[in-house]
């Protein structure tokens, strides 16, 4: 599933090359991903001017203006398990899997969705965007100011599970998906088995550090491309080949040089250093 970085170099790919331009229209080709797609999308943006890209957690906003209503909106889209965005030439024929286009003249901005986990939602700026429901339940956002060693320390007093899973729930924090909790477990030097309201304060520093170098570092990659996840111009991220530990079971440590292990927690694998991460 693509995370934070995957859906914020998506956002910097897109951003130069679509922001300020001119929408002629939409196709659809399905009437459906997670949830029904907007009605009658391409009479609504036809006319109107993409104003910005925007990253809530693993979402992408698109906020509109000039629209044919005289309105500004805002389009939320989410990759599911294995979309991704692409920019195309109108005269490249779709896929098997290439549900919406949005046109923009000689540019096309095109979603590709295999398995129609993703979401396309309209939202009229009547209300405010992060008051959307899907929106509002979000955690802070790792890679700005805020989140912190303190910040984590504050809010895994409550937390009795182990922190991997904790980590990842973007309730708590948006975008650290399993990779990067375990990249950053082991950077920090933090057992993913440790209970969470159990980590000092000082260990809670390193590991907010350690969690904002990891994204930083996956963005600076092109994010991760382990299975479906492609760039806007059709490249792959390459964050999996410098992993230290994340599909590494059974391999020597980067630092002690014993083996990698593999478990599971809620559901998913997990990989870590018993020597290094206590």
């Amino acid at each position: 599933m693509p995370e934070l970085p995957e859906v914020e170099v998506s956002r910097l790919g897109l951003a130069p090359e679509l922001t300020g331009r001119f929408m002629t229209g939409a196709i659809t080709r399905t009437s459906r991903l997670r949830y029904p797609l907007p009605e009658r999308l391409g009479q609504k943006l036809q006319g109107g001017r993409l104003a910005a890209i925007r990253r809530r957690g693993k979402y992408l906003l698109f906020d509109l203006d000039h629209l044919p209503n005289g309105k500004t909106a805002s389009l939320i889209l989410h990759l599911g398990m294995s979309g991704s965005l692409r920019i195309v030439s109108p005269d490249i024929a779709p896929q098997p899997h290439d549900h919406v286009d949005i046109v923009f003249g000689d540019k096309v901005l095109r979603l590709r969705d295999p398995r129609r986990f993703g979401a396309l939602l309209w939202h009229d700026d009547d209300a405010p965007l992060e008051n959307h429901p899907l929106l509002a339940v979000l955690g802070i956002e790792p890679l700005e100011a805020g989140f912190d060693g303190a910040w984590l320390h504050k809010h895994l007093h409550k937390r009795t599970g182990p922190i991997k899973p904790v980590l990842m729930d973007s309730h708590l924090v948006v975008g650290i998906g399993n990779i990067y909790a375990a990249e950053s477990l082991f950077m920090s030097g933090i057992s993913p088995l440790r209970t969470a309201n159990r980590i000092s304060a000082t260990r809670c520093d390193r590991l907010a550090e350690s969690v904002r170098q990891t994204l930083s570092s996956a963005v600076a990659a092109g994010g991760s491309s382990v299975r479906d996840y492609v760039h806007s111009d059709g490249g792959a991220g390459c964050f999996q080949l410098q992993c230290a530990v994340y599909e590494r079971e059974g391999a020597p440590c980067v630092k002690c040089g014993k083996p990698i292990r593999r478990i599971r927690q809620a559901g998913r694998s997990t990989f870590y250093c018993p020597h290094c991460q206590k």
